[in-house]
């Protein structure tokens, strides 16, 4: 079995701890961090010897030890909608992660019987593990078992190879892996992320987990500001263990009182995640059940189709009445905000829960990126992002310059 840390021959210049340490021991300022991040970002290309106006001590190291970029592009995937764009990533190992783009136009419909701000936005579903030992029954990238963590800087790296596609306005750490067991590299690649030169916000991102208690206790010290959405799928602890075997670690009663606690200290909204699985979660006493579980909580919940996994797949899709149901039940009985996620990218493999290392036999873009304007539709985390207050949800070398990137 592969190491549970990721070790190579050379190191991501996006692995910022390793980077700041490395500098600081060749005497060499670690000030110029956002600087050397900004030239590699413009020119991903590049050798460490053309970027200028560094100290003479600093090329032979960031030469013999770094790369510009550890990883790349293996294969680009465009839904038949154009909506979403899969990124197959190959890591300097040989593993192999998938990041996802998905677009939508955050104009669309209204606000309190007005026009909605804003405009064209793209969101970054993420990986922060190569495959995931949680082993949820109805996730493709379950049925991988774990490989291994992504060190920070290739989680960083999927933002950067992404942002040659489309300018990124929001990431979500949905894709493969449980992020809180990838802990230091997680808060390491945030970090990056939401400072100089990249300047994500901190409210555009956000982390979902399975429910690691030990790990969400001290998210907020170390990651204030961000989003929290918890994959809870279940409403007793029982049917929990049965779809996501993981869940014996964490008891729902003490998962409860964990996010009681995160919410007393962030004072932020906590999204819930629900998949709809016929005949296993989706019958009225369940919405019954999750509504008196979470009724003093401040939550959103989010009501996600199965997407199936080919052969995989045990479960069926709820059909569409049992999910307006079920809607219905928490929004009108209970007063919980509840949407229902419109899914993107399924013919692609790049919906929720389909997250897996394989090559669907679909067209694929290597070395020419199409140009896509036309973009809508999201999943609710997404749209509260831009403080939008209604679902308009889904859910190679490349050659297009970075976009989003406002440099110093």
């Amino acid at each position: 079995m592969q190491s549970a840390r990721n070790t190579t021959a050379f190191r991501s210049i996006f692995d910022a701890g390793e980077l700041k340490s490395e500098l600081e021991n060749s005497g060499v300022k670690p000030s110029l961090i956002p600087y050397i991040w900004k030239r590699v970002i413009q020119n991903p290309d590049a050798q460490f010897d053309q970027i200028p106006s560094l100290p003479s001590a600093a090329y032979p190291l960031l030469t013999s030890k770094f790369k510009t970029l550890t990883s790349s592009v293996h294969k680009v995937i465009d839904s038949s909608d154009q909506l979403t764009t899969k990124l197959l990533i190959k890591l300097q190992n040989g593993a192999l992660v998938e990041a996802v783009i998905m677009r939508y136009d955050s104009r669309l419909g209204k606000y309190d019987g007005k026009p909605r701000p804003g405009g064209p936005r793209s969101t970054l579903c993420v990986s922060s593990q190569v495959g995931c030992k949680m082993g949820c029954t109805f996730c493709a990238t379950g049925s991988m078992g774990f490989k291994s963590n992504l060190t920070s800087g290739e989680i960083v790296e999927q933002l950067v190879h992404a942002s040659r596609i489309s300018p990124i306005r929001n990431i979500v750490f949905m894709g493969m892996g449980e992020p809180l067991n990838n802990y230091g590299s997680l808060v390491e690649a945030i970090h990056v992320m939401t400072g100089s030169p990249f300047h994500l916000s901190p409210k555009k991102i956000t982390v979902s987990t399975v429910g690691i208690i030990h790990a969400i206790k001290k998210l907020h010290s170390d990651l204030p500001g961000l989003n929290l959405a918890v994959s809870l799928h279940a409403p007793v602890q029982e049917i929990r263990c049965q779809i996501m075997p993981a869940a014996r670690a964490f008891p729902l009663v003490k998962l409860m009182d964990t996010l009681q606690e995160y919410q007393k200290n962030t004072q932020q909204k906590i999204f819930i995640e629900y998949i709809m699985l016929d005949g296993v979660n989706d019958e009225e006493q369940h919405a019954h059940q999750l509504g008196k579980l979470l009724e003093t909580f401040q939550v959103v919940i989010n009501l996600i189709p199965f997407n199936p996994i080919g052969i995989l797949s045990k479960f069926t899709t709820s059909n569409e009445n049992k999910v307006t149901n079920f809607q219905k039940i928490l929004r009108g009985t209970y007063g919980i905000r509840t949407t229902v996620r419109k899914e993107m990218g399924q013919d692609i493999s790049g919906a929720c829960g389909q997250l897996v290392v394989n090559l669907p036999n679909k067209r694929s873009t290597e070395n020419t990126l199409t140009d896509i304007e036309d973009i809508q539709n999201l999943t609710l985390i997404f749209n509260h992002c831009n403080n939008i207050d209604r679902i308009l949800s889904p859910a190679p070398s490349c050659t297009r310059p970075i976009q989003n990137f406002q440099f110093n």
